[in-house]
C-alpha cells in the first residue's frame, strides 16, 4: 500500500525527517507514537502533500505509484486521507454539501460522472447510521460551533463516505474526553478492512486501548528508533519517551 525509504524533509530550511523507513500493507494499522518535536506530524504533512514541507532525499510511493510530483489533491484523488488536529470551520457549508462536494471532485479526477443524488443519499444515510451520527448534525455548517469531539467524529464520517485506501488519523485523539475518544475509535474499527490501511498518529497509549494497532512505530529526532506489535505502546506508558532517548 505505501512504501517509505529514506525518506528525509525539511521545512523552512529546517530538517525534521531524517530517514524514514515505513512499509504499510493493506489490512494493516499502524500507530507512530513519540515525544514533542520528533516528526510526527511532519510525516503525515508530507504523505499528504503539504506545501510548505520539502522532500530534499527518499521516496514514497502508493501502490507503487511514486507521490512526489503529485499534488495534495491528487494524491487525495489516490486514496490518501488526512484527518487534522485542528479541523477548520467553514461557515455556511453544511456537512453533507460539503461531503457531496468532495466525493463528485474525486469522481471527476477519476473520469466519472457525478454520483447520483438518490445513490448519494443512501450512502450518507448508510454512514451516518453506521456511526450513529443523527441527520441533523449533517445539516450544520462544518465545524462551526462543533465540540472536539463533533469534529473528530465529522472527519471519520469523512472518512467513511469517501473510502480512502489509506487513512492518517493526525492526534485525532487531542482533546477528546473518554466517551468521545471511544465513539471515535469505534467509528474507526468500523471502517477497517482488508483493502485500506490506516496510521494512527498519537502521543498517547489510550487511544490505542480501543484502535489495536498491527505496529508500534516510535519517532524521535525525524526517525523510527524502534517498531513492535501493541505491547510497545504499553511499554512506553510505563516508562515515558526519555527511556526512547537513551536508545537513540
Amino acid at each position: 500500500m505505501l512504501t517509505i525509504e529514506n525518506l528525509h524533509a525539511q521545512v523552512e530550511g529546517k530538517q525534521i525527517l531524517n530517514g524514514i523507513d515505513l512499509d504499510v500493507k493493506a489490512g494493516e494499522v499502524h500507530a507512530i507514537m513519540g515525544p514533542n518535536g520528533s516528526g510526527k506530524s511532519t510525516l503525515s504533512s508530507v504523505i499528504a502533500g503539504h506545501q510548505d514541507y520539502e522532500v530534499n532525499e527518499g521516496t514514497m510511493l502508493l501502490e507503487g505509484e511514486d507521490l512526489s510530483e503529485l499534488a495534495p489533491e491528487e494524491r487525495a484523488h489516490k486514496g490518501i486521507f488526512l484527518s487534522f488536529q485542528y479541523p477548520v470551520e467553514i461557515p455556511g457549508v453544511s456537512v453533507t454539501n460539503f461531503i457531496k462536494t468532495a466525493i463528485n471532485a474525486s469522481r471527476k479526477a477519476k473520469g466519472l460522472e457525478d454520483m447520483a443524488a438518490n445513490e448519494m443519499l443512501k450512502k450518507i444515510r448508510e454512514k451516518s447510521s453506521l456511526l450513529g451520527i443523527d441527520s441533523r448534525f449533517l445539516s450544520r455548517s462544518l465545524n462551526q460551533g462543533f465540540s472536539g469531539g463533533e469534529k473528530k467524529r465529522n472527519e471519520i464520517f469523512q472518512l467513511a463516505m469517501l473510502e480512502p485506501k489509506l487513512s492518517i488519523l493526525d492526534e485525532t485523539d487531542s482533546g477528546l474526553d473518554i466517551d468521545a475518544l471511544k465513539i471515535v475509535a469505534n467509528g474507526v474499527n468500523k471502517l477497517r478492512s482488508k483493502d485500506n490501511a490506516i496510521i494512527v498518529i498519537t502521543h498517547y497509549q489510550r487511544l490505542l486501548e480501543y484502535i489495536v494497532p498491527d505496529f508500534v512505530h516510535v519517532l524521535f529526532d525525524g526517525k523510527i528508533v524502534k517498531s513492535g506489535n501493541k505491547d510497545l505502546a504499553i511499554e512506553l506508558e510505563e516508562k515515558g519517551y526519555d527511556w526512547i532517548k537513551e536508545m537513540a
